[in-house]
């Protein structure tokens, strides 16, 4: 660690930051610059693996969706130190000319494999493989699990609350609690991809084409001297896809200016899709709204829920029935509430064409490039995975395929909508088990191929282990 008894220098403020911080090179961890700067003294440049996996899931997920992989493809096309971020580096006192020169002209030149967006995979199983020279590959590490790691959060939690709310409509209004603005878009998107129905982020409908939902908030009653103006003024200006909020004094007289304005001799007639319950009991207030709709001749209009849900809570209206058409998921899932974190971890598998593994106690690898090959059962579910050598030849289809090449990507990119059908997919070949929202009694990992345990017995032989 780093003090300034050891480190007098103190870099000073930059005189400018770059207009997007996500694709400097300088968005990481100060080690990877230090060891960058070792490997350039000792003339340890030749081809490196790396892959990055997770060591194990969250007590509470039994499956991850893989997301991110756009960001990270985009981030390793550009990834370059500006000349301002090389003159801010050299206020430091940490690095020499001849260093900041090299990392001035540094770009991604490597291979990358990778499971698509959307592909369901577990502890062990490698998401992302990284071929390029050592520096290169060193480099790109922080950005690339600081990418990686958040949408797959956020797309395996959403994927929960998809399976959970079977079928229902569900909108992501985490923006407000989201740790920072990358992370609220980002969780827009990977939410999209679990299944989500939209997002209520209007630059996340823009920057990816997601769809929009809103209603209004308890201030807009507020500010009008009666809730009935309120609702008769927000329908006038937003007459399309109306959902109006009925929890801000009394539900029940909330509901009846609901119904006077969508009477016929109102001189408005307005079309009401929804009403929104955002406190108090859910359930019981749903099905109390739902009775009173219906009572006052208005079954057409839906009731959509918002207030602290994720998964778990779905699961309990769903079950008891609730009259729902929608809900709306914000804190929980954009926050990964219950499971904030994925052991994610990006690990030298092969460097000069030796396979290097690491042998700490709860934390060795399997060395050498990897692949997962995936069999389905007769009905067309999960049957089992299999880890082995990239190379070898395993029964099942492989999940890893090369998406970039010499730096620049394979092909065209896939987008959103493809990946959203990949995750739905991937989730009806989920076995029950897996699909459960309970804690797992055991984890869910895949075989390790013979070829692979001869692989790591014969490196650990090698070197002397």
């Amino acid at each position: 660690m780093a003090d300034r008894a050891t480190n007098p220098v103190d870099p000073q403020p930059a005189s400018g930051a770059p207009a997007d911080p996500g694709r400097s090179a300088l968005l990481t961890d100060l080690y990877q610059l230090t060891m960058l700067d070792s490997y350039w003294r000792s003339g340890m440049e030749h081809q490196a693996v790396f892959e990055l996996f997770t060591r194990r899931l969250p007590p509470s997920r039994r499956f991850l969706l893989a997301a991110g992989l756009e960001q990270a493809l985009d981030f390793l096309e550009t990834v370059a130190v500006t000349d301002d971020e090389l003159a801010w580096l050299e206020t430091t006192g940490r690095f020499d000319r001849a260093f900041l020169d090299r990392l001035g002209k540094l770009r991604f030149t490597g291979d990358v494999w990778a499971m698509p967006e959307g592909t369901a995979f577990f502890a062990q199983e490698p998401v992302l493989r990284i071929e390029a020279p050592l520096p290169e590959a060193q480099l790109v590490e922080s950005r690339l699990i600081n990418l990686i790691h958040f949408q797959t959060l956020i797309c395996s939690k959403a994927a929960r609350c998809v399976l959970a709310a079977s079928g229902k409509t569900l909108v992501d209004f985490g923006m407000r609690r989201a740790h920072g603005a990358e992370a609220a878009m980002f969780a827009a998107r990977a939410a999209w991809i679990a299944g989500f129905s939209g997002t209520a982020t209007v630059l996340a409908g823009r920057r990816f084409g997601l769809p929009l939902f809103g209603t209004m908030a308890h201030s807009y009653v507020q500010a009008h001297d009666s809730e009935a103006e309120a609702f008769e003024r927000y329908a006038a200006a937003r007459p399309r896809g109306l959902v109006l909020l009925i929890d801000t004094y009394d539900v029940d007289r909330a509901i009846e200016s609901v119904v006077r304005l969508t009477e016929e001799d109102s001189g408005q007639s307005v079309r009401v899709e929804a009403v929104r319950l955002d406190s108090g009991d859910l359930l019981a207030g749903a099905r109390h709204i739902r009775q009173r709709l219906d009572a006052l001749g208005r079954p057409g209009i839906g009731v959509f829920l918002s207030g602290d849900l994720d998964e778990y809570r779905l699961a309990e209206m769903i079950a008891a029935g609730v009259p729902a058409t929608g809900f709306g998921v914000g804190t929980r899932l954009d926050t990964s509430a219950d499971a904030p974190s994925i052991d994610f971890a990006y690990k030298l598998q092969s460097y000069a064409g030796r396979p290097r593994r690491k042998r700490s106690a709860g934390k060795a690898t399997w060395p050498g490039a990897r692949q997962v090959w995936r069999s389905l059962d007769d009905d067309g579910r999960l049957a089992r995975d299999i880890l082995g050598p990239a190379g070898e030849d395993a029964p099942g289809s492989p999940l890893l395929t090369r998406v970039m090449a010499g730096g620049r990507r394979v092909g065209p990119g896939e987008t959103l909508d493809d990946c959203r059908r990949r995750a739905a997919r991937e989730l009806a070949q989920l076995p029950g088990d897996l699909r459960s929202l309970g804690r797992a009694r055991e984890s869910w990992e895949p075989e390790i191929s013979p070829e692979l345990e001869a692989l790591a017995r014969a490196t650990d032989e090698a070197f002397g282990y």
